[in-house]
């Protein structure tokens, strides 16, 4: 039976719980028929089915990353989708993805930085965490890609500062741990009190 047919939609369902069970049994199968199946209908001409897969695709990656890294190229080539579910699920899923797919979203960072220039909320949220993650593979990568995080916390809308400097923390070494602490002092004066809690527990974590 193709696995198609237990997604969401095709159930009838408008929860999420039919294309969260798949993913998990999956994963837990190792169905690479079955992951391929999904991957594969990204670009069905169906939106209710390639929204079911980009939900199963990104689950699975929460669980078993390494069954989906071979992958990254097709998420990457979703940044670039007029639709935004497959924008901010492509980004979502190379979140999961970034430590064993590195070399490629490397090789494709400009991608990945034009989506977050324009992307929602979640794409931004979840770009940070795959920059910050790609930042932690090795201190050539972190060499590469810190500054884009710290001209970023820079620039970002204060509430987003707290979420986006949890997520750099990942990258964070004892080199560049001033710089983060530099910037973000400078942005503390636009910051609500309960944003600045979270900022000052970072201060705590740097500092321990």
């Amino acid at each position: 039976m193709s696995v198609v047919n237990l997604l969401a939609s095709q159930l009838s369902r408008n929860d999420e719980v039919p294309n969260i069970e798949l993913a998990h049994k999956l994963a837990n199968e190792e169905n690479y028929e079955g992951i391929e199946e999904i991957i594969e209908n990204l670009t069905c001409k169906d939106k209710k089915i390639q929204y079911d897969c980009i939900k199963v695709a990104y689950e699975i990656g929460q669980v078993k990353p390494e069954l989906i890294s071979k992958y990254a190229l097709t998420f990457i080539e979703l940044l670039k989708s007029r639709n935004n579910r497959l924008v901010w699920g492509g980004m979502t899923a190379l979140a999961t993805i970034a430590e064993g797919a590195s070399e490629t979203i490397m090789a494709h960072l400009d991608i990945l930085k034009s989506a977050m220039k324009v992307g929602s909320v979640i794409t931004i949220d979840k770009g940070v965490l795959t920059l910050a993650r790609l930042a932690a593979v090795s201190k050539e990568k972190n060499d590469v890609i810190f500054p884009i995080l710290l001209h970023h916390l820079e620039n970002c809308r204060p509430k987003e500062i707290p979420q986006h400097s949890e997520s750099t923390l990942l990258a964070v070494t004892d080199e560049n741990k001033e710089e983060l602490l530099n910037v973000l002092r400078k942005r503390e004066k636009y910051l609500t009190a309960p944003q600045l809690k979270r900022v000052q527990k970072i201060y705590k974590t740097l500092e321990a």
